[in-house]
């Protein structure tokens, strides 16, 4: 019986559709239509050049091992490529199905157009797809320089600025930064972006939400062009997406997603992902992703320490031309610290009432304005108050803490308690080393400085004073 075009690709189906995903198969075989045979020559057509670029990329062999079945081991195909403003077909891409796991183009008799003629609809609704109109979606504000560095956030900053240096090039692809609302995951992951283009400006950056992204997957289904959607996603060299953590709830945008994660991150690309969690508490992601989510790096931000708070509100008065007392000051950091949104949004609720009333902003009107910030009415913490805990926590006897003794578990006790003095109550360094035995102030100094030094280089140390530091807040409400 003779063969027809037809016949050998059904056949070639039959046995495609049992090795690859049936949502796989859907998706890149069945648009495929034989159109003619010639001799060992298949001819195809598929629906567009990033189809034909897609199929060569992820199936190549799995087409030559068939093929070759039905037309023997000198099968070739060739791709006729839809023009979609009409019936007509680009010229003939001939490929030869390797048999080594390479290919070859024999197209040096055709003159086969290599960019599709017609443009790819843009999701950021810039007419005409030219690499460099694409919007990055990137806020000016949200730089490295506007993002203080603290213990909360030094990996994951660091490692954001290794990115932005070296996109695609470094081992941390993708990057994955991920921690609670508010701690300034949007701001680091933007800021990689603002970096990339000042000092690449001929790089593709995007920002996107997953939520808009899975919108734009969804409006491009419906108009059944979500093989534009992809390619489009496929040109970017370094792609942000905020918040993947709701792609629990979009399976079909996981696929797309899946293959856009591919073809960028073989490509050399960047991918930048922020989560309120990490990859392997993330539910409802597929485990192939969630695979390929831990091939970088995932760095976590933490709720910025007492000092952190301070240094943010003094860099934001800075750049606003603000003044305020240092007191005030204090007061806010020590009692808001959930996350940094909620620091900047007391800070400026401050100034307003202050601006409005034409009063002068002192601590009486911060408590008075603050209220609505702090959950309950917090309890004022003495520097005996932390003396007996931190006793408590290393079970060292209150008096030995006032004694002038060189023995290793009291000094560390002291400076330790010292550190937290400083950090959460108002008290002078002198009234702080009065406390202790009548030390001076250079003493404390000393002594905080060593308990940041010893935080910074022994994981088991910063792990109980940060555990000290809970117990210090929880007192206080």
């Amino acid at each position: 019986m003779e063969k027809n075009a037809e016949t050998v690709w059904n056949n070639c189906l039959s046995i495609i559709k049992d090795i690859v995903e049936w949502q796989h198969f859907k998706t890149w075989f069945e648009p495929i239509k034989p159109v003619g045979l010639k001799e060992s020559v298949l001819i195809i057509q598929v629906p567009s050049q990033f189809f034909y670029e897609y199929l060569e990329e992820h199936y190549i062999n799995l087409l030559a091992k068939t093929l070759k079945r039905e037309l023997g081991k000198e099968a070739q195909l060739e791709y006729r490529i839809m023009v979609d403003g009409g019936n007509n077909y680009n010229k003939p891409l001939t490929v030869d199905v390797p048999g080594q796991g390479y290919k070859s183009f024999a197209n040096n008799e055709v003159d086969f157009p290599l960019v599709i003629n017609t443009p790819v609809k843009n999701p950021f609704v810039i007419p005409g797809l030219k690499k460099m109109q694409i919007d990055p979606q990137l806020n000016a504000n949200y730089t490295f320089d506007a993002l203080i560095e603290g213990d909360c956030n030094r990996v994951a900053r660091r490692a954001g600025k290794t990115v932005a240096e070296k996109p695609g090039a470094s081992s941390f692809n993708p990057l994955v930064i991920y921690g609670s609302v508010g701690l300034g995951k949007t701001h680091l992951a933007q800021a990689i972006g603002n970096e990339v283009k000042r000092v690449q400006p001929n790089k593709v950056v995007l920002y996107v939400s997953s939520e808009k992204f899975i919108n734009q997957f969804i409006d491009h289904s419906r108009n059944g062009a979500i093989n534009d959607f992809i390619h489009f996603y496929q040109m970017i060299d370094v792609l942000i997406i905020d918040d993947i953590q709701f792609f629990h709830k979009a399976e079909k945008s996981q696929d797309a997603f899946f293959s856009i994660f591919n073809h960028l991150h073989q490509s050399g690309k960047q991918l930048v992902l922020t989560s309120d969690k990490p990859p392997k508490d993330l539910e409802g992601v597929q485990d192939r992703l969630l695979s390929r989510f831990r091939w970088g790096l995932s760095a976590d931000i933490q709720v910025p320490s007492y000092e952190t708070r301070i240094e943010i509100l003094e860099r934001k008065m800075k750049n606003d031309g603000l003044d305020m007392p240092p007191d005030v000051v204090k007061y806010i950091a020590f009692n808001i610290n959930n996350n940094i949104r909620e620091l900047e949004g007391a800070l400026i609720s401050l100034l307003a009432q202050s601006s409005l009333n034409r009063k002068e902003i002192d601590l009486e009107l911060a408590k008075k304005v603050l209220r609505n910030f702090i959950k309950s009415a917090s309890k004022e913490i003495t520097i005996d108050t932390i003396q007996k805990m931190v006793c408590d926590f290393y079970e060292v006897p209150y008096d030995k803490l006032l004694q002038k003794t060189r023995k290793r578990d009291i000094v560390q006790a002291r400076q330790i308690s010292m550190y937290l003095a400083k950090a959460f109550t108002k008290n002078s360094l002198k009234n702080i080393g009065e406390h202790f035995g009548g030390r001076d102030h250079t003493t404390v100094i000393h002594s905080c400085q060593t308990v940041k030094d010893l935080m910074d280089t022994d994981s088991s140390f910063r792990e109980n004073v940060m555990e000290l530091q809970q117990k210090v807040q929880l007192a206080a409400l």
